[in-house]
Formats: structure tokens, sequence, C-alpha cells
């Protein structure tokens, strides 16, 4: 290639799926790497004093010239000769690097795709937005500024204890969102994205070890709640004459798919009308939060999804009111719902959590809940449930319940209607 020089640089081009390197002929280890998505950085190469190969990153072309690189990558050479190994200072000195530091490292590296999940795949952005509030709302304020090098198992377990008491939590901004809360449930995903982000930086070696490695987490709060056979009929017929009054439709046939199905709040609101089969009696997700997924579905759900009318240009089953996107007001029109038909602590995981109940009811497996749910499967036997006729079975006996109830008026409201229907006649025979 030659010497490297501007016109050099300007005509490099990257590479789809692997990292193009151009190696300077006039100074031996001084080069320039370009990524896939097109960034060029100057670096040199050489061996340390134990003969291992080493990198260096000097800085990003534009932020650097190719000429001041050049003079820094000879420094930096010249220190290898006389017995220096510069990576290994770097590395030293990132071990000081603070929490806040690590954080922001690895908000920034996630988002651009270049680490990687459970699942072998760059972290979704949905973990990402919730690993980005745990920081700025709980990590930040109470150890942002500690040294990691400095950490021990103790502060952090502390910083799991402030966070369960409330320490951490403020009120509600003005707008949508901007509220954190304590609790154990809040401490303990808390410690677990600051462990796994650590861990991340140990496997780069950006720190030496993980300070949050092996603390124990508190016992989350077990979420119990569930909507009983007689909630499920005042819901129904507050819906039912909601519906009359004009409240949303849209939000109200999606709090009707979340009971007949099982849907995560993000699943409902997110269904495009194409990835329905009727004739196979299930949903195809492309994504889910634990990949892609094949969901079964009872006749009452599917027939929830084809009674929603499609908008021009929409492919969603719940489009917005206005936009191209799906609905997002499901929760307003819950609560609404819930406080006229006096039923308290109701959220879009109850639903999830009555149609897992419901199942339980019918005296349908473990193992047949998690497939109508979707859970990530804990073994070979789980994968293969997807469209096994006995889960469509139970797909569909759950739904017909949960319809059943839903489309069913209470015993009191039943038992009125009756001493209505007597006073009546009683009346007309006098």
């Amino acid at each position: 290639m030659g010497k490297i020089t501007k016109r050099v640089v300007d005509g490099l081009r990257p590479q789809k799926g692997r990292d193009l390197f151009i190696w300077d002929t006039e100074m031996r280890g001084f080069g320039v790497r370009v990524k896939p998505t097109g960034v060029k950085t100057f670096l040199v190469q050489y061996r340390n004093a134990e003969g291992r190969t080493r990198r260096l990153v000097i800085g990003q072309y534009g932020v650097l010239t190719p000429e001041l690189a050049r003079d820094i990558a000879r420094k930096k050479l010249v220190a290898v000769a006389t017995g220096e190994d510069p990576s290994a200072e770097r590395h030293a000195a990132r071990a000081g690097m603070t929490v806040g530091e690590i954080c922001d490292w690895y908000l920034e590296q996630a988002e651009s795709g270049r680490l990687l999940g459970r699942n072998r795949r760059p972290i979704k952005a949905s973990t990402l937005k919730m690993d980005r509030s745990r920081i700025e709302m709980h990590i930040k304020p109470l150890i942002g500024s500690r040294m990691v090098s400095g950490l021990v198992s103790a502060d952090i377990e502390a910083m799991q204890a402030d966070i369960a008491s409330g320490r951490s939590a403020r009120g509600r901004k003005s707008g949508r969102g901007g509220r954190a809360t304590g609790g154990n449930g809040v401490a303990s995903r808390t410690i677990a994205t600051l462990r796994g982000l650590m861990g991340h930086a140990v496997r780069l070696s950006i720190i030496p070890r993980n300070p949050a490695a092996g603390v124990r987490q508190l016992a989350g709060e077990s979420r119990k709640r569930r909507l009983s056979q007689e909630e499920l009929r005042k819901l129904g017929k507050v819906m039912r004459a909601a519906r009359i009054e004009g409240e949303h439709p849209v939000g109200l046939s999606s709090i009707r798919l979340m009971l007949l199905t099982g849907f995560r709040r993000m699943e409902a609101l997110g269904l495009h009308r194409e990835w329905l089969s009727r004739s196979e009696h299930c949903v195809r997700f492309p994504d889910t939060k634990s990949g892609a997924q094949l969901r079964v579905l009872g006749e009452a759900a599917i027939d929830c999804i084809e009674a929603q009318r499609m908008r021009d240009n929409s492919p969603f089953v719940f489009p917005a009111d206005w936009g191209d996107g799906h609905f997002i007001g499901v929760v307003r029109v819950l609560d609404r719902i819930c406080a006229r038909a006096k039923l308290d602590a109701v959220t879009p995981h109850v639903l999830r959590h009555t149609f897992a109940s419901v199942a339980e009811d019918l005296s349908f497996s473990e193992l047949t809940i998690a497939g109508l749910l979707g859970h990530s499967a804990r073994g070979v036997t789980q994968r293969y449930v997807h469209l096994d006729t006995a889960l469509v079975v139970a797909a569909d006996r759950v739904a017909r319940e949960i319809a059943r109830l839903l489309d069913r008026e209470s015993a009191g409201d039943a038992a009125v209607k009756r001493t209505s229907a007597g006073k009546g006649e009683a009346e007309g025979e006098h």
C-alpha cells in the first residue's frame, strides 16, 4: 500500500462483516483500521517483552491527521523499544475507571451493537432502555463516582439495600416517565444489570474483575395478582357498557386480546395482521423478549383479531389514532375500566397472569402453560411443543373459558335481573 497518507485513508472502503487493516510500509507497526461501519482508526501493533502481539489504538481519523497519528505512533514504538508496554499501561489506567464511566462505556458499546446478549445476538433496544433507566436512576446516583477497583461485594450489597429502602427513589417529573421507585424487585434487577455490564467489561479486558460477581440478590416481590372468575365477569360487563358509551374501541379490544392470549403488552399492541394464520391457529412473531416465536391461539382470540377494522396502509391489528405506529394508550383505558369495575392493582401483566392461572385451573401442565405464554425453553422437550395438537387444544380451551366469563353476567347481576323481571310480572298481574 505504501505510506499512509490522507489520500490513501480517504480512498479506503469498508468491507462487509470484517475489519480492514492497512499497514504503513515506511514505519513498521503503524496502521489504520477500517470498521464495517466505515469508522477509520489509527493504531500501532507490536510485540511486548514477553513476545505477545499487542495493538494500541491511537485515535480516530478526522480527529487525527495521518501525520499527527504517525508522530504519536513513532513515540509509542520508541517506548516499546525501551521495554515499555503502552497497551498494558492503558489497560491499567482503565482499572481506575469509575462506575459511571463503565456504565457509559457499556451503553455506548451495546447501543452500537458491539455487545451480544444471552442469545448471542445484539442486546435488544427494550433491554437497553431498562438498563439505562436503572443506571441513571439508581447506580450512578449511589455509586457512580466510586472507583471500580475499590469496590467490594459489601459496597454492592449496601447499594442494593439503599435501592430497596427507596433511597434513590424520586417523584414523577412533568410528562411521561421519570419515576424511580424502591423495593426488593427494583433493587434485585438493578444488581443484575450492574453485574451484567461489568461482566462485559471484564470479558473485553476493560476492567480486571467484576465486583458485582457473587453478590446475593434480594428475592423479588412475587406477582400473584390474578382476576378471579367473578372479577372477569365484572370486567366484561363494564367493558360492554363502556364500549356503548364511547370508550376507545381499540383499547378495549387490545385488553380482551391480552386476556385471551396471555400476550405481553407490546406483543399485543405491536401485532401485525400478516403474522396471524387461522389455519395453523398461531401468530408468528419475528421477535419477542425471547427471540422469534410461534404462539398458538384459540378460536376466540383469532376472532378478536379478525374483528378489528383494518386501516389503510397500517400493518397493525391495533393501529394508532394518528400516524403510522400502533396504539399505545391501553394502560390508560385499562385503568379507567378497572376503576369503574372497582378492581384494584390490575396491569397488563395481571391479564397475562390471569390467562396462565385459568390454564392452571383447567389442569394444564406447567410445560403446556409455558408453551402458551412463549417462555424461553429450558430443555429440548419444550422446543417441540409449538404446534402440537395438545397445545392448540389448550389454547382454544383457555381462550374459550375466559371469553365465556367476560361475556357472562355475574351472579349478582343475574339475580338483580331476575328480581326486576319478577317485580314486573307481579305488577302486570294487578
